[in-house]
């Protein structure tokens, strides 16, 4: 049994349950709410409290329902929208949060600030690859709301090093996957077949939200020029998102509705996966690529763009093939080279499905962040 500590003390023992408030103003639900729910459901079985704050309606809240997980619906309409404070107080002190965890820009300065009035200490994780400005907002989050500030990859965490963060608040927790939700509930074959795939071709997938930074038309720029040298090369796009219009017309536009399917929102990945050959991920920008993570934890090569975490995650040469973002011609040949060397794949394969078990599993990272929790607290006064 797990002993449960007096707040404020809570960091005296080890082993002590913690209770940890996570606040993400996103409405959204994409890689970064996936490791959201992946910590809090690995803080949960090492015996921690948690509590989500995030907006109402969204699908974080129906989600956190789905997993009995507890969660509070708080509106954080903008970064001026002081009344979301308060009520983050409020559900911070009727909760007893022994620290709060920040997961997106909005809830560093909101739930920051609310912490910092609360006099709770706060950690934040930052996701996206582009510099820290350093501008008032961030110079108080980063210099007096939170205790420590973590990037979910070197280049990420290299950013908050360039923004002037101090070195002595900044961590590197990498972003991770459980091999566990992977599993897919339909073989191979059987969804190949319901996709009306003959025998002998190869399936090319990408899964991620349809927008500008995922890069989708330069992917279907790139396998215009396949599609016309071989007959037996599938592309399937699964996904929704504001593109979708924008990247449907562009295949009619490249005469390949016969080779590309958009596949819409999926609940069905681990089967999308298992019935796929190459997995591609032509992102402008990529605080990491949880989608190439999967893919690898799938047993499948990776062509992606040379971008943030996503170019220290994928290896080139040994889990998959990198490309300069932006260049379509580097893109199609990388895939073209994946294309017509299967052995090749299936080294490729093989070394990233090891890569991921040897280093980017959910369990290692709440365990990281577990131990960050009790270093923050740890320096609390008693």
């Amino acid at each position: 049994m797990i002993p449960t500590v007096p707040r404020g003390e809570v960091a005296r023992m080890e082993g002590a349950q913690l209770k940890i408030a996570h606040v993400d103003s996103e409405k959204g639900f994409s890689g970064g709410q996936v490791q959201v729910f992946l910590l809090m459901e690995g803080l949960e079985r090492r015996g921690h409290h948690n509590m989500l704050f995030c907006p109402p309606g969204s699908r974080q809240e129906r989600r956190a329902g789905e997993l009995d997980l507890q969660v509070q619906p708080v509106a954080m309409r903008n970064d001026l929208h002081l009344t979301a404070v308060g009520r983050l107080r409020k559900g911070l002190r009727a909760f007893g949060a022994d620290i709060v965890h920040l997961h997106t820009g909005r809830a560093n300065w909101l739930g920051g600030l609310a912490a910092h009035l609360e006099g709770l200490p706060a950690i934040t994780t930052r996701r996206m690859d582009h510099p820290v400005d350093k501008h008032l907002v961030n110079r108080l989050v980063y210099g007096r709301f939170v205790s420590r500030a973590v990037g979910i990859a070197p280049a990420i965490t290299q950013h908050l090093l360039e923004g002037g963060v101090d070195a002595s608040k900044v961590r590197t927790i990498w972003s991770t996957v459980d091999p566990v939700k992977l599993r897919p509930a339909q073989g191979r074959d059987e969804t190949r077949s319901r996709f009306g795939v003959t025998p002998g071709t190869t399936v090319c997938l990408a899964a991620a939200q349809l927008t500008h930074r995922k890069g989708y038309d330069l992917a279907l720029r790139a396998f215009a020029g396949l599609a016309r040298e071989s007959a037996d090369v599938a592309f399937w796009i699964a996904g929704d998102g504001p593109e979708r219009d924008a990247l449907e017309s562009l295949t009619v536009e490249l005469h390949l509705t016969e080779r590309v399917s958009f596949l819409g929102a999926r609940q069905d990945i681990p089967d999308l996966l298992s019935a796929a050959d190459v997995f591609i991920m032509p992102s402008r920008s990529e605080g990491l690529g949880i989608a190439a993570l999967e893919a690898m934890a799938a047993g499948l090569p990776v062509v992606a763009s040379r971008v943030g975490g996503l170019a220290q995650a994928v290896v080139h040469g040994e889990t998959g093939l990198l490309f300069p973002a932006e260049d379509v011609d580097a893109l199609r040949d990388a895939w073209r080279t994946l294309l017509e060397d299967r052995e090749l794949r299936e080294r490729l394969a093989a070394a990233g499905a090891v890569r991921v078990d040897e280093n980017f599993r959910s369990d290692r990272m709440v365990a990281d962040y577990e131990s960050l929790y009790r270093e923050v607290l740890a320096e609390r006064p008693r």
